[in-house]
Formats: C-alpha cells, sequence, structure tokens
C-alpha cells in the first residue's frame, strides 16, 4: 500500500505539472541572494537559458564551494544513487534487488580503497576536494525545502560527504577503463571449453591502423600455466563477467594550427557511456576566477573538470583499455581453509567483515542488516566461489594497479590552472586511479596525447587468461615508466586521435592489453581527418555523427553476393549491393547487415562453445568483431563447420544463407515483409528515462522518449545495442563538445539529456532534440557571451 500510494502521489504530481505547465514542485533558488558559510567573498552565479552555471569568484576555493553547491542544486539525487553504486549501498534504496551489486562492489573495495587514498592527500589536493564538498554539505543542510522531490518519491535522504565518497565515484569510473577481467574469465572458459591451441584461434585480434602494413594478426603467445576452473558454473565470478559496472568507450581528436580553420588547434571528444538515464552523466558548468576561466564538465560528486577548456588549454578523454587489472588462480591450503598457498608457504586470508543496510518493508524500521566476509590474499580479493580443482580447491582473486599505486595528488586538480601542454603532462603524471587516453593543446599550438595511470610489467604471463599461483614471486615486476606510457605530441602529419583502439605498434616493449576496441573507428577517423585542407568546427561537429561503417563496407558485399543467387534472399542481397555503407536510420540495410551478421556470429560459434558461453563471448563485441572478420574475409575456417551435423559440411556462404532466413522469418513478422521497410530507425533506437521509474508505467510521461538512433558500434557515431536484445542502444555519446582555441567566446557540445537532474525540470531533457539531430548547442566562454546569454543572476553571500 505505502509503494501504490507513492506513485499515485507521483500521478497526481504528473497530472499537476501538465496543467500548471511548470515545475513548481520541483524547484530550488536561481535568483536573488543567498548566504552560503565558508565563503570568503561573494559568488556570483549566472545560468543561461540551458540552465547552466557560470560562476564568478574571487579566488579558486570559494568557486570550488560554489561548485558543489550549484551542482547539488541541479544533481544531488543523481550524486546520491551514484554515491550509493559506488560505495556498495544501493540496497538500501532497492532492496534485496540490490544486495548482490553491493556485495560485489564491496568486495572490489572501492570505498575501502578510497578511505585509504584520502587520507595520504596532500594538503593542496585535500582542499580542493573538500572546498567542494562544503558546498555540497551546505546545500543538504541549509536547503533542505528545495532538496529533489526524487529523494521523497525513492524514500531516501541525502547524507553528508566525505572525500572518500568522492574518490569512490572516481575509482567507480575508473574500474571498468582498466578493462580486462572480463576478457580474461572469456579466455579462461574458452580454454576449458575446446582446449589452448583452439581457443587462441578465436581469442582476440587487437590492430593498430598506425603499423600497416605491418600487422599483427594472430593472438599473442600464452606463456603461462592454465588451470581447470570450471569457471562457467560459478555463478559469483560469472556475476562479474555478465554485470560489469560500467560501459565505456569514446572518440577524441585534436587538430593542430595547421589544419584548422582559425589557426589555433581545435580539440574533440565525445565520450560514450550508457546515456539512457536522465539527465545523463555529465555536469557542465563554467568557472572564472582572476587566475582561470574554464568550461567544462565532471561528474557530479566530483570537483575535477576532465573535458573542457581553459583560457590556456583544451582536453579530452577517451578509455584506454590499458590492462591494469589480473585475474589470479589461488590454491586453498587443504589443510586449512582459512589459509591460501605460496608453493609450500601457508598464508591466512585476510578477512574483512561487511554489514549491509537492505531495505526492507517487513523489518520493524524498515531496514533490516545482514553481514558478510570478503577474504583477500596478497593480490586482492576473492571474487569466486570455492572452485574444485584436480587436486585441491581453488579461488579466483582480482588485482587491480589503482590500488597500489595511490599518490598524495591525484593531478587532476591542475587542469584549471594549466597553461600548456607540458603542464597537462606533468599533472598526468599523478593520475593513477583512471586508465585514458587525454588528448589535448595549448593556445601555443601546441598537441598532444598521453595516457594516463600505471601499467603493470609482468614478468610471467601476459593478462589474457587467469594467471596461476605457484609460489610467492611477483608476477607485476614493477610499472611502466610514464615516459614509456603510450603518447604522442606535436605529430608532423598535425593531428592525434584515439577510439579505444589499440595505440601501440608492434614493437613496443611492453605487454598492454588484450582487450581492445575494433580498428573501424579509428580508420574512419584518419580518412576523414587525412583529407585534404583545413578543418572548419562544423565539419569536426559532423565528424562526430558519422556513420560510414568500415566493418560493413568489408563484409556486406561477401553477403550479398552469396545471398543474391537464392530468390527468398535476393530482395536483401539488392538492398546490401545498392547500400553506401552509412548506419543511416532511413536506410533499411544497416538492419539487415547487423540482423544478418549478429545471426551468422552465433552459428559460427555456438555448435562448439554451446550457446551460453557462445552468447557471453558474443556479448563483448570487443572480443570478436576482428576476429571473425578476419576469417569471413579468408573465407575458411574450421570454426565455419557444425561439429554437430557430422555428415554435411557447412561453409562460410551456407552460414550467411541460414542466418539470412532466419532473419527474414523474424523481421518479417515484426515489421512486414517487404525488407525495404526494415528501416534501422524502426529498430534502433535510443530511449532516455527518468531514474525514478525506468519501466512500466508512467515511464513515457516521466522520460524523454525512445527516438530513432544513427549510427551503430561500428561508426564514428557511435551507438551500440546488446547483442543478446538487439538493436536498442546501450551505450551512445553522453556529450559532444568541439572546443576551438580560436573562438574566445563559446565551444560546440551538447548533452544527450540536460543540465538539470530534477524531476519535470525544463532543462532535465530539453537538449535531447539537438543531441539527436545534430543541431548545435553553446557553452558560452568570454564575458561577453556569457553575459548576452544568461537568463538568472544569483549571489552566494559569505554568512
Amino acid at each position: 500500500m505505502k509503494a501504490l500510494r507513492k506513485w499515485i502521489f507521483l500521478l497526481l504530481i504528473i497530472v499537476s505539472i501538465h496543467l500548471n505547465g511548470c515545475s513548481l514542485l520541483n524547484r530550488y533558488q536561481k535568483e536573488g541572494n543567498l548566504n552560503l558559510s565558508g565563503l570568503k567573498e561573494p559568488v556570483i552565479v549566472l545560468r543561461d537559458d540551458k540552465g547552466m552555471a557560470y560562476i564568478y569568484a574571487r579566488n579558486i576555493y570559494d568557486a570550488l564551494m560554489a561548485q558543489g553547491f550549484v551542482t547539488s542544486q541541479d544533481r544531488l539525487f543523481q550524486m546520491e544513487l551514484t554515491r550509493l553504486f559506488a560505495t556498495g549501498r544501493i540496497s538500501e534504496l532497492a532492496g534485496e534487488k540490490g544486495k548482490a551489486i553491493d556485495i560485489r562492489m564491496r568486495t572490489i573495495g572501492l570505498y575501502r580503497n578510497a578511505k585509504k587514498h584520502a587520507k595520504i592527500l596532500d594538503k593542496k589536493t585535500r582542499l580542493f576536494f573538500q572546498k567542494y564538498l562544503d558546498g555540497v554539505n551546505a546545500y543538504i543542510k541549509t536547503r533542505s525545502d528545495t532538496h529533489h522531490l526524487e529523494f521523497r518519491l525513492a524514500g531516501i535522504k541525502p547524507g553528508p560527504w566525505t572525500i572518500a565518497d568522492s574518490l569512490a565515484i572516481a575509482y567507480y569510473m575508473g574500474w571498468d577503463s582498466a578493462a580486462n577481467l572480463h576478457t580474461e574469465a572469456i579466455a579462461q572458459m574458452l580454454v576449458e571449453k575446446v582446449g589452448l591451441e583452439r581457443a587462441r584461434e578465436i581469442f582476440p585480434l587487437n590492430i593498430n591502423p598506425d603499423d600497416f602494413p605491418k600487422e599483427r594478426n594472430e593472438a599473442q603467445d600464452i606463456n603461462q600455466e592454465f588451470a581447470q576452473l570450471h569457471l562457467a558454473t560459478d555463478k559469483k565470478i560469472m556475476s562479474y563477467v555478465k554485470d560489469g559496472t560500467l560501459h565505456v568507450g569514446s572518440n577524441n581528436w585534436a587538430v593542430g594550427p595547421m589544419f584548422s580553420a582559425n589557426g589555433k588547434p581545435v580539440v574533440a571528444n565525445d565520450p560514450h557511456l550508457d546515456s539512457r538515464i536522465l539527465p545523463g552523466p555529465w555536469y557542465p558548468c563554467g568557472i572564472i576566477t582572476p587566475d582561470f576561466r574554464a568550461v567544462g564538465v565532471s561528474i557530479p560528486g566530483t570537483p575535477v573538470m576532465v573535458i573542457g577548456r581553459t583560457d590556456h588549454i583544451a582536453i579530452g578523454v577517451t578509455n584506454a583499455y590499458g590492462d591494469a587489472q589480473d585475474l589470479y588462480v589461488e590454491t586453498v591450503d587443504p589443510k586449512d581453509p582459512d589459509r591460501y598457498l605460496e608453493g609450500k608457504k601457508s598464508l591466512p586470508f585476510e578477512v574483512i567483515e561487511e554489514t549491509l543496510t537492505i531495505k526492507d518493508k517487513d523489518a520493524p524500521q524498515g531496514y533490516r542488516e545482514e553481514n558478510f566476509n570478503i577474504r583477500l590474499t596478497k593480490r586482492g580479493p576473492v571474487i569466486s566461489g570455492v572452485l574444485p580443482g584436480l587436486k585441491t580447491n581453488k579461488v579466483i582473486t582480482v588485482r587491480w594497479s589503482a590500488f597500489e599505486t595511490m599518490e598524495p595528488s591525484i593531478g587532476l586538480n591542475q587542469f584549471l590552472t594549466a597553461k600548456s601542454v607540458k603542464d597537462i603532462r606533468e599533472a598526468l603524471s599523478h593520475v593513477n586511479f583512471i586508465m585514458l587516453n587525454f588528448v589535448f593543446a595549448d593556445t601555443d599550438g601546441n598537441i598532444g596525447w598521453q595516457v594516463s595511470s600505471k601499467l603493470p610489467i609482468r614478468s610471467r604471463g601476459d593478462g589474457t587468461i587467469p594467471y596461476v599461483v605457484k609460489d610467492s614471486h611477483d608476477n607485476w615486476a614493477g610499472w611502466i615508466p610514464f615516459n614509456d606510457m603510450p603518447q604522442l605530441y606535436n605529430p608532423q602529419k598535425g593531428w592525434v586521435g584515439t577510439c579505444n583502439h589499440k595505440t601501440v605498434g608492434i614493437d613496443y616493449p611492453y605487454y598492454y592489453s588484450s582487450h581492445l576496441s575494433p580498428s573501424y573507428r579509428y580508420r574512419r577517423l584518419k580518412q576523414l581527418l587525412g583529407s585534404p585542407g583545413n578543418k572548419s568546427v562544423d565539419e569536426h561537429w559532423q565528424f562526430q555523427r558519422d556513420t560510414m561503417n568500415l566493418m560493413a563496407k568489408k563484409i556486406a558485399p561477401v553477403i550479398a553476393k552469396v545471398l543474391i543467387t537464392h530468390d527468398d534472399t535476393k530482395q536483401m542481397a539488392q538492398i546490401l549491393s545498392q547500400w553506401d555503407y552509412m548506419d543511416d536510420i532511413d536506410r533499411a540495410a544497416p538492419t539487415i547487415f547487423q540482423a544478418i551478421y549478429r545471426k551468422f556470429a552465433l552459428l559460427v560459434f555456438q555448435d562448439e562453445l554451446g550457446e551460453d558461453l557462445a552468447r557471453t563471448m558474443l556479448d563483448k563485441w570487443t572480443f570478436w568483431e576482428e576476429r571473425l572478420q578476419k576469417m569471413v574475409l579468408k573465407g575458411t575456417s574450421t570454426w565455419f563447420d557444425n561439429v554437430k551435423t557430422k555428415d554435411i559440411r557447412e561453409t562460410v556462404d551456407k552460414l550467411f544463407l541460414q542466418a539470412a532466413l532466419d532473419v527474414a522469418d523474424e523481421l518479417g513478422s515484426r515489421l512486414g515483409r517487404d525488407p525495404k521497410k526494415w528501416l534501422w530507425g524502426k529498430v534502433h533506437k535510443l530511449e532516455f528515462v527518468s531514474p525514478i521509474r525506468r519501466k512500466g508505467f508512467g515511464k513515457g510521461l516521466v522520460g524523454g522518449g525512445s527516438h530513432p538512433a544513427l549510427g551503430s558500434g561500428e561508426t564514428l557515431c557511435r551507438s551500440i545495442y546488446d547483442f543478446n536484445d538487439p538493436f536498442g542502444v546501450i551505450v551512445s555519446a553522453s556529450l559532444r563538445m568541439v572546443a576551438d582555441l580560436g573562438d574566445d567566446d563559446k565551444v560546440l557540445a551538447v548533452l544527450p539529456g540536460g543540465v538539470s537532474g530534477r524531476l519535470f525540470d525544463p532543462h532535465t531533457k530539453n537538449q535531447i532534440k539537438a543531441f539527436m539531430h545534430g543541431n548545435k548547442v553553446y557553452w558560452w566562454f568570454s564575458d561577453k557571451a556569457i553575459q548576452e546569454h544568461s537568463r538568472t543572476t544569483l549571489v552566494l553571500s559569505p554568512q
């Protein structure tokens, strides 16, 4: 009944809002004067017609406090959800449904290690975080009458924030940038299923297009011991494989003065995340002090502006996918299950007791507590159950470099005052918690790219499959020196760029990663930026929405050649043959290609791997796309033959035909029998939802609607769907930004939702149309432009 009353209340609110046409029940103060204890001098906050705040302060610490305050005005509920997730407390909101997630997050130890990191921060870094959080906590404490309506609907209240909370969110963002856990687990299961040599035939193929024509086409040798673990039967480890914390990707590039229209560098960035939950993951803000001027985005709950521009530099990021994680096979001491072995040496598991607070309507206080233990070895926490080995029981532990390389400085706080590419590089030398490709430029005309964080130098094994612990030897022998991490400065070609692809050459002296994005997006970027002539800001804006699918350009003709010879598939073949390989919403060819190739991939692998393992592998697009393309273009592979049909030999042609016939039945029953009407925009949609109502009744009223989506997982305009639940978009650009250092007035940038995270606020989803259609939206930079476009003025005064 309590839940029913809540949703009746929500329905009445919705009706009220639609009748009154305003957000009276969820508003906050944007104009006039407010006292903010802790400020040294007054701060002025201007907001433009997007609701974006521009903070004018006399010093950096007042600016940071105001940033925390205004971020809380707009995004406090989103901040609280992120904090609950990162710290392993989401069951306080979601009840039993959140329990498994909380156990995983606490086992990984994001918050546990964030607390350790907070204790060693230097004074400057600590003050940087604390001033921001002083603003957050001031809003929570003094403005309870304007807290988000969502708190009441969810039945939770915001609590005070600590530096450890912010660092936990930073670690949360960094966890999946370290990449390799899923790849290792899947590789292990493949070896267990078909043996090492057979599995190596379908291990990830990673190609750096800048190495052409010297591509390394085979998987690296695996020079390490293998343990049979029956990993697929362990529910704990499979929860890590199938339920990643984040889906991350991105494109970024910087073009030097010689190829820009204004004679100054241009930086473009579109980070790829799950952007379906309004208002989107990034919070935009402008900060102006006597010492610097900056406009860009941060993750709400953290003060660090990681994408944007200042009066001296511009910066953008992508996931670098450097392998900073390893899985370890540890042996449980057969004489004592509370100990583990390193050779003959027996060591005790470290045990940490955790207590979950789980929302429970049947409990006396509405919550119940539940305890569980986390076991750790010297390498990290145990993330599996007990796995029966040949002679002794095994467990799997996970290790992440970020927890072993904490520094007193986190580096990113130096971006605001950086004046050159050299300053950025110095700042990045201290960024160890997240593995990113940073591209950047300065107003002197310099451009650069640098990979952040620490990568281990492996003395044994290469991180492709779990490492079997046999003794006390540490297979992480040290760290790749910062000067040896992938990087490039002022190249002769006049630009730098990354698309999550393999960026190291075949002569790179260290193992970098076995989990990287296919090369299609970067190859397309090379085509666009390598074309003759200077590139305008408008052209860079268009490049971010480019839909050329270079994978389809290779494979679609092979499919069409097969289908044209059969009456039942001839029309699909004709559509593919006439296709320009642009994944646009008004074309049927992308639908036909994606549907057939997806079905084909499943046919190739499911007979030998079994459907469950095949789908688990195929759900990780980076694992198989380049490898399968090579097999298709070669035309022969033992993987094409179905081992279950002893008297029939399947070929690539037969599998494509079978896939096409299956697709004809499936799409025909769903979209009609005419393939010309199977338009990509009918099936490939991006749906925006409210965090308070993601499904079911009322979702459409509080959400942002379902929209036909350009692109695919293989295009610069990236929009990935779940392999096992096609074709709705789950990952897309979470921001598009083009920063021209020759334009002192504005930055071209659009969000998939809006600035505000408040239900019914007009600035929660007012950028969706521009985002979906490519319309221009700006962050204002100069005083003149900010003043001209400001709509409200709020003065924050010292108490």
